[in-house]
């Protein structure tokens, strides 16, 4: 995720370091929206009941996800929405014209009965952030709940620079390696989330849609917190590269970048809670 930086937590688990930034998911907002792919709006439509809809925003951060969506949907609506913050969460409910309900906790821990009821599930910049084990149990709420789910933005791994520098496939080698880390016991799945994800669906009897969603980033403060954090958590992933830092970091800042993402819609399903696992 890009969410890697600075501090983006988004409330998925225990484990993940705290503190991250409000004034960075508000820089961040109008990548993301130029970045969702809009063209999974026909088949959620097509999913969604012609009755007013309750959603549930997993990790809602700001509220992005449901100022970019809620105007595209033609029904009336009410969101439910999830995050660890509860400062973060008021600061949503307040701004996301349209009524909301808060739900601080765990997100690792949610299962069907607490998305009874639901139309839809979203979430954005999420995924990765996972493990497979929590991936699969997200999979198995959504399915359990028989609700079409709306995943945005999960990192894919994928940095391209205009013009290329012979430090780039490095960096990015080191940063993709650090979002599949450990820590605290959970093994990320960084940029396998969307695989994953989709497996885990699709062993449901899930149909999954899939999209590309990358940012496409020019020089601006977005881009500059964003090399920032890029460069800093592979330097924390291999310290041998910190002698290149800064040199690497100020030859970039004049670039474009794009950055890979994936959206996926999964639409169907039932749980399978037999399953031993993910695999």
């Amino acid at each position: 995720m890009d969410r890697n930086f600075p501090g983006d937590v988004r409330g998925a688990g225990p484990a993940v370091t705290p503190g991250f930034s409000p004034d960075w998911l508000t820089l961040r907002e109008s990548a993301d929206a130029a970045a969702r792919a809009a063209d999974l709006l026909d088949p959620l439509l097509a999913a969604l009941p012609d009755t007013s809809l309750v959603v549930h925003d997993l990790g809602c951060g700001t509220g992005s996800m449901a100022r970019w969506l809620a105007p595209l949907l033609p029904q009336p609506q009410r969101w439910v929405l999830h995050d660890r913050d509860p400062g973060l969460l008021a600061r949503a409910a307040a701004n996301v014209g349209v009524p909301a309900e808060i739900r601080a906790g765990d997100l690792t821990e949610l299962t069907a009965r607490d998305l009874e009821g639901a139309s839809l599930v979203t979430a954005s910049a999420l995924l990765d952030l996972l493990t497979a084990e929590e991936v699969d149990a997200l999979a198995e709420a959504c399915t359990g709940a028989g609700c079409p789910a709306l995943l945005t933005l999960s990192v894919a791994g994928e940095v391209g620079f205009t013009p290329p520098d012979p430090l780039d496939a490095e960096f990015s080698a080191a940063f993709n390696e650090h979002q599949r880390r450990v820590t605290g016991g959970r093994r990320l799945l960084g940029p396998d989330a969307a695989e994953a994800a989709t497996a885990a669906f699709v062993r449901r009897g899930a149909v999954v849609h899939r999209r590309d969603s990358a940012w496409h980033l020019r020089p601006d403060e977005l881009f500059r917190q964003w090399l920032r954090g890029w460069v800093q958590a592979a330097c924390e992933q291999r310290p041998e590269l910190l002698p290149h830092a800064a040199d690497y970091q100020r030859r970039r800042l004049h670039a474009e970048v794009v950055v890979g993402h994936v959206d996926l819609l999964a639409i169907g399903g039932a749980p399978c809670s037999t399953d031993s696992g993910p695999g």
